[in-house]
């Protein structure tokens, strides 16, 4: 390969890594914690928590959990970070003084390797605290991937991991902490909801949406240089995050939290009227109808189209078709998750390719509406548990 093919590839592939780096902010970690201690005060009791791919430099999830880290009454607290020859999102990189001045330095490993900081209930530099100061840390042995044996024996002696994964691997980040049986809470983009590794945790009550930030803007710290709409960057800055001289800032409306640690917030139930009740008044039902007396049938499935979340019906005993924000309020006491319209999960579930009457969806499957001949977006297919 040219010297101009290799540079090139290198500059995409910096653009996409920095594409993928989204800094959670403070705020947004601290209402998601809040929300797990109030509906249980010691969820983090004595507990050992991993922060995978978090640098204390910089991650406001391993500075918020050292600072708390008595408060919560961890037994342990450990973070990783991701070795810079490994990032192609970093062009330049040069060590902190921290790590310089520390008689462990290393001047290969520190671009080679990634590090690895742990927290005990030790007060080392004995100023009558335990918070980040005293971290301990050294060279992992490896770059600090998640899917290196390294980190997966790190994830094997956690009882809790949270973190912000790179979005792009956010399949492969599920499936690795599934497969190692921790509670977790980690921010990933609501569309994962859908995910062939994502859905059926949900849909089996093992994995569910975070306490906050649903069907709300998330604002994210990124990289310099990084794509940010103009519209993303006003949003952020009117939210209270001003590009600086280290980072700009975008947000993400459809960002949220995915976790298997309880909160209080899922098991809320739902309000709703009847089907008489809604046809009669609920307006956004009305307008969306067109004018139909009834709630849409699918035409290649047997369950009703319910547009909104606020249109369930409360006496309706069948199979309905709702949008995946549904699952913002969704209350495992109250309802089933039967399925998911899109793909091999739909078509697992008996949901039929759509017919050419239902143009530019012809040979799909997916949910399409019998009596307009429209094919719908992503469905989540549930019941009444009391049905």
């Amino acid at each position: 390969m040219s010297t101009v093919a290799n540079r090139t590839s290198s500059l995409n592939a910096a653009k996409a890594a920095k594409n993928d780096e989204f800094y959670t902010q403070w705020a947004d970690i601290e209402r998601e914690v809040n929300a797990y201690l109030e509906y249980d005060s010691d969820v983090f009791r004595g507990k050992v928590l991993l922060l995978p791919c978090d640098d204390p430099e910089w991650s406001n999830f391993a500075k918020f959990f050292a600072l708390h880290f008595v408060d919560l009454g961890l037994k342990k607290l450990i973070s990783t970070s991701y070795a810079p020859d490994s990032n192609p999102a970093l062009f330049s990189y040069e060590p902190t003084l921290f790590e310089i001045d520390d008689p462990k330095f290393d001047a290969a490993k520190t671009r080679a390797n990634g590090k690895k900081f742990v927290l005990e209930p030790e007060d080392i530099n004995g100023d009558g605290v335990v918070n980040i100061d005293d971290l301990q840390w050294e060279y992992l042995n490896g770059d600090g991937d998640f899917r290196s044996a390294e980190v997966t024996a790190l994830r094997d002696e956690a009882d809790i991991v949270i973190t912000n994964p790179p979005f792009s691997l956010f399949r492969e980040f599920i499936t690795w902490l599934v497969d190692g049986g921790k509670c977790f809470a980690v921010v990933g983009s609501s569309n994962a909801i859908t995910y062939a590794e994502v859905f059926p945790h949900i849909r089996a009550n093992r994995l569910w949406k975070g306490a906050t930030a649903n069907s709300s803007d998330m604002v994210f710290g990124v990289p310099k240089g990084s794509m940010v709409s103009e519209a993303d960057r006003l949003k952020a800055k009117k939210l209270g995050y001003p590009s600086d001289d280290e980072r700009d800032y975008t947000r993400l409306g459809n960002s949220c939290w995915f976790t298997n640690i309880d909160h209080g917030r899922r098991h809320e139930p739902l309000q709703l009227m009847t089907m008489d009740d809604n046809l009669r008044f609920n307006k956004r039902l009305i307008k969306k109808l067109g004018g139909d007396e009834g709630y849409q049938r699918y035409a290649n499935f047997d369950a009703i189209e319910v547009p909104y979340t606020d249109a369930i019906p409360s006496d309706y005993a069948g199979v309905m078709g709702v949008p995946i924000t549904f699952l913002d309020r969704y209350n495992p006491d109250q309802f089933e998750i039967i399925g998911n319209s899109e793909g091999r999960l739909g078509a697992a579930l008996g949901i039929t390719p759509l017919g050419p009457e239902f143009a530019g969806s012809q040979g799909r499957t997916k949910l399409g509406i019998e009596s307009t001949k429209q094919a719908v977006f992503k469905r989540i297919l549930i019941r009444r548990k009391d049905a």
